[in-house]
């Protein structure tokens, strides 16, 4: 009888955090975003809400929301590819309010 080798726990991690994720639109969004996005672009931008496929997504500044309405058609694109079906409609993007220094009260 031979023992078969030991999986990967990695593999068991991530099927136990897809079943504890919750099943939303704007879970499984942010679940694919890195990879439908890039790098770069993450760094910039989140995903934080979404309402009726209209997609809200939080970016570092001004010029990145402008950027990334620009870019709508192409990330939405990218989205339902990664989801496998239309379910990302629009995106609405803004910048995230200014930090306050420690200092200031």
């Amino acid at each position: 009888m031979s023992r078969r080798a030991p999986r990967p726990v990695s593999m068991s991690i991530q099927s136990l955090a897809d079943d504890l994720a919750p099943q939303t639109l704007l879970a499984r969004v942010q679940r694919v975003w890195k990879a439908a996005v890039g790098e770069a672009l993450a760094a910039e931008a989140t995903p934080t809400g979404e309402s009726g496929g209209t997609l809200r997504v939080t970016c570092s500044s001004s010029v990145w929301a402008q950027e990334l309405d620009l870019m709508s058609g192409e990330i939405r694109a990218q989205l339902n590819a990664k989801l496998g079906g239309e379910e990302v409609l629009a995106l609405r993007c803004s910048a995230a309010p200014p930090r306050r220094w420690a200092s200031e009260g």
